[in-house]
Formats: structure tokens, C-alpha cells, sequence
């Protein structure tokens, strides 16, 4: 008898035995002509131990089992007598928090749906293992939650089970899932969509949370309405729900909130800190980031993580600091890469390159932040790319190709445009006139983007991009009154 098989049967005989039987003689799996129950679920334990080492032998046969199960139709007892009981082990999400093994559950969540198609509940005609339409709201809402973590938060995959999920939570008046599959869709139309279009979504979180009077919705809803401002460029409205959100989740109410992507607290904090940073609050800022990433290790949030030490390498990159840059985005690399972050280990890649070109070697941080931004787009990604093309653009100019920075500059302001993220848009037009005095473009082309970055800072009331877009323009300036006409001018990109 081959090991594996052994393996299988001497960790879960009952329901592969069963499965099996039924499999062979009464025509369950009639779904999957031809396929072998215990052939097919070691074909795709192989494929999990490539995809994903840390999956451990004491839990390869549990997988095999669902999968077995799956494929002879049993698929309530492969839900509840393995998938929830024995591999996530109830409310305690034991596979994908402890073990960290979301690709892995994907490769096994996968088998409920029809031929693969996330969103397209499998049936079967063994009697009484059909899916209920609870079974199918739980599977909708682990397979969308892991779809975004692993894929990507612009995973249309996890937008078909949110938005499948959403009917259901209708039909079964579950308010906190509705709330869950809700967040859901506005991660997807927040980083893949327009931004007025995510506005729309939290919005109507907020009012859902309103209505049920539940803490936990209303930390989720003010995130997802701060996130949303911020990217909007609305700093001031962005935070006023920060604080209202922070204030809930301080006062020690929200206890009853269902799984999601990642602690909405987490991500709040870590706006709250973007947010005193354009306030001028550095120090504040820094202590905010450090409680996020803090609090996100506290309770083994690796999505969290992943997001706390992104927003501190923006931080840092703000402050002109390439070490703090570089070590941060190894660090975010190195997690992405164990918890397979695919939209977050791009963005390392992005950051390292930065630094690396900061450091005085865009030669090698350039390539770094174009593969970066190629693999983040391959994820669906818009959110955020018209800041990383302004990171290229920077180690483009280091590199003496500043015509090459404006296009990258122009590109930015196209895509921000159509998305609608207006946070980037000071920065942009302050890029623009250093690379357009640099390469001794007209006096007034220069002067009206400068003014552009100045009025923009203080329309948004951020203190930081209007002192930043002030002090380069005085420099600006000062080369100007001692060069002689014509002159290109070396300055400050931060």
C-alpha cells in the first residue's frame, strides 16, 4: 500500500472509507465521471506540499479527507466532521492563523464549488449531505476572506463569494455576516474600482452599523469611511471617523465581530497614523504606527502585520529615511512571503527598491520597483500604484533619466484621476516641478506646478505636503536668483 494512502487511512478512516464506498458503488460522485476518490485527493495533496511546505503531515490527511469526501458528494460531513471541526478547530481559524495556511484551505475550499468556480455551490445527490444555506454562507465567506488575503484585496474571485454571500446573509437575517460580506466588497471596490464607488459601499456599512447598534460593525464602518476619505484626499472628514472608531475600540465595547481579512482596529490605527504624520504629528504618528504593529503581533494578525509595516515604511519613506524604508520592506517581504501575501509582498518589492535607490544605487532599486509594480498590477490592483509610479519616478530622476520621471509623473496623474485618489496629488505636482526644473523647462510651467502642490496641501489641510511643496519651492527659488538663465536646478525630492 503506497505511504500516503496509509497516512490517510490510519488518520481519518470513517468518512474517506465511507466516502469511498459510496464513491465506487452507488454513483454519488456522478459529478466527476471517472475520477478516483483517494487518486484524486493525493494529487492535490502533492500539489498543496508545492504550493505550500508548511503544511504539516498531521494535517495533509484531514485536507485529503475533505477533499475525498468532497469528490464522493459528502460534502456537509466533510464540512463539519473535518473542515470545521478538526482543521480550523471551530471559531479558532486554527489552519489559517496559527498554521498560516490560506492557500492551502483554498486549494481544499475550492472542492465545494462546481469545477472551480468560486461563487457556484457544488450538489450532490447523496441524501442528507447537500449544503444548507448556512453551510454555503460559512464556505462563502472563508473562501472570500482567503481569497483577498492571499490574492489580493482586487481578487474579483472574493468578490463573487461577497457578493453571493450578500443574498444569502439577506435570506438568513445575519446582520454581522451581511456587515462582513459588505467589507468585503468595499476592500475590492476601494483597491480595484473608483474610489466614489467604495465611498457608496461604506456608507452602507455605516448605516447597517447604525442600525444594529453594534460596536464592532461601527469600528469596521468609521475604517473603511477613514481609508476611503484618506484616499479621497479628504484628511479632515477621513479623521474625524478615525477618532470615532478608535474611540469605540478604546472604550472596550466591540467583542461580538465576525472574522475578517484583518482586525478593522489594526487598519484604523494605522490610518490614524498617516493622518497625524500630514498633520505635522511625526512623533505621534511613529508611536500610533508602533501601537498597530504591536497590537497586530498581540493577536497573531499577520494580514494586520502586513499592513501596519506597510504603512510604516510609507512613514518612513515620507521622512526621507532609506534605511528604516529598507528594513521595513524586508521585513513585509519576508512575511508576504511565508503567509502568502501576494498584494503585500509586491509592494515590499516596491519599497526595497526605493531604498535601494536612495542608498545611491538606482541602477539596482529600479528594476526592484518595476517588478514590483507589475506584480501588484497582476493582482488587479489601482489603489495605490499612482504612489509607487511616483517611487520609480524618484529613482528614475537619480538615475539622470528625468525625462523618463515625468512620464512616469504623467502616468501617475492619469490613473489617480480615473480612480479618483486625490491623497497623491500634492506630491505629484511637486515631483513634476522638480524634474521640470531640473531639465530647465520654462520658468512658468514650473512655477504653476509648484503653486498647484502648494494650493492642493492646503485645500487638504495637510501640513506636511504643504511645508514639503513650500521649502522645495523656496529652493527653488534661491537657485533661481543666484544662476544664470537657463540653468537646469538640482533639488530636494523630498
Amino acid at each position: 500500500m503506497p505511504e500516503e494512502i496509509r497516512i490517510i487511512l490510519d488518520n481519518w478512516i470513517p468518512i474517506l472509507w465511507f466516502g469511498s464506498i459510496l464513491a465506487n458503488s452507488s454513483g454519488v460522485s456522478k459529478r466527476r465521471p471517472g475520477r478516483n476518490v483517494i487518486g484524486g485527493s493525493i494529487t492535490t495533496i502533492e500539489r498543496l506540499r508545492r504550493s505550500f511546505p508548511i503544511v504539516s503531515r498531521r494535517m495533509e490527511p484531514l485536507f485529503s479527507a475533505v477533499i475525498c469526501g468532497c469528490n464522493a458528494g459528502l460534502y456537509r460531513e466533510a464540512l463539519h466532521e473535518v473542515y470545521i471541526a478538526r482543521i480550523q478547530r471551530g471559531d479558532a481559524s486554527f489552519a489559517a492563523n496559527v498554521l498560516g495556511a490560506r492557500s492551502a484551505l483554498l486549494s481544499v475550499l475550492v472542492h465545494f464549488f462546481e469545477r472551480g468556480r468560486w461563487g457556484s455551490l457544488a450538489q450532490t445527490a447523496a441524501a442528507g449531505q447537500s449544503l444548507t444555506a448556512e453551510d454555503q454562507l460559512f464556505i462563502l465567506m472563508q473562501a472570500g476572506m482567503y481569497l483577498a488575503a492571499t490574492r489580493g484585496m482586487a481578487a474579483s474571485e472574493a468578490q463573487i463569494c461577497y457578493d453571493r454571500a450578500e443574498s444569502l446573509c439577506h435570506s438568513l437575517n445575519r446582520p454581522l455576516l451581511l456587515y462582513a460580506a459588505l467589507m468585503g466588497q468595499w476592500r475590492f471596490s476601494s483597491t480595484a474600482d473608483r474610489l466614489s464607488a467604495a465611498l457608496q459601499i461604506a456608507k452602507r456599512i455605516y448605516a447597517l452599523a447604525q442600525r444594529q447598534n453594534e460596536p464592532a460593525m461601527m469600528i469596521g464602518a468609521c475604517t473603511a469611511l477613514t481609508i476611503t476619505h484618506y484616499h479621497l484626499g479628504d484628511f479632515e472628514t477621513s479623521g474625524q471617523f478615525a477618532k470615532q472608531g478608535l474611540d469605540i475600540w478604546r472604550s472596550g465595547g466591540a467583542q461580538s465581530a465576525p472574522e475578517e481579512v484583518d482586525v478593522p482596529a489594526g487598519a484604523c490605527l494605522c490610518f490614524d497614523a498617516l493622518l497625524k504624520w500630514h498633520s505635522g504629528e511625526t512623533a505621534s504618528a511613529q508611536a500610533t504606527i508602533e501601537e498597530a504593529i504591536s497590537q497586530a503581533k498581540e493577536l497573531n494578525d499577520m494580514h494586520g502585520l502586513a499592513v501596519a509595516l506597510l504603512i510604516a515604511a510609507i512613514l518612513a519613506q515620507g521622512e526621507g529615511n532609506p534605511a528604516g524604508v529598507d528594513r521595513l520592506a524586508s521585513n513585509l517581504i519576508e512575511l508576504s512571503t511565508r503567509q502568502n501575501f501576494a498584494q503585500w509582498r509586491a509592494i515590499g518589492v516596491i519599497l526595497r527598491g526605493w531604498a535601494r535607490s536612495a542608498f545611491g544605487n538606482p541602477a539596482e532599486g529600479i528594476p526592484w520597483i518595476e517588478q514590483g509594480i507589475r506584480d501588484l498590477r497582476a493582482t488587479g490592483t489601482v489603489l495605490g500604484v499612482p504612489y509607487f509610479l511616483t517611487l520609480k519616478a524618484e529613482a528614475l530622476h537619480l538615475a539622470n533619466r528625468t525625462s523618463e520621471a515625468l512620464e512616469a509623473i504623467d502616468e501617475a496623474e492619469a490613473l489617480a484621476e480615473r480612480i479618483e485618489q486625490r491623497n497623491v496629488l500634492s506630491r505629484l505636482h511637486r515631483l513634476r516641478s522638480v524634474f521640470l526644473a531640473a531639465l530647465g523647462t520654462e520658468e512658468a510651467k514650473i512655477d504653476a506646478s509648484f503653486c498647484e502642490a502648494i494650493r492642493i496641501a492646503r485645500e487638504q489641510k495637510s501640513i506636511f505636503l504643504q511645508k514639503s511643496a513650500e521649502a522645495t519651492y523656496a529652493e527653488y527659488r534661491r537657485q533661481k536668483a543666484s544662476a544664470s538663465r537657463g540653468r537646469g536646478f538640482r533639488l530636494p525630492l523630498g
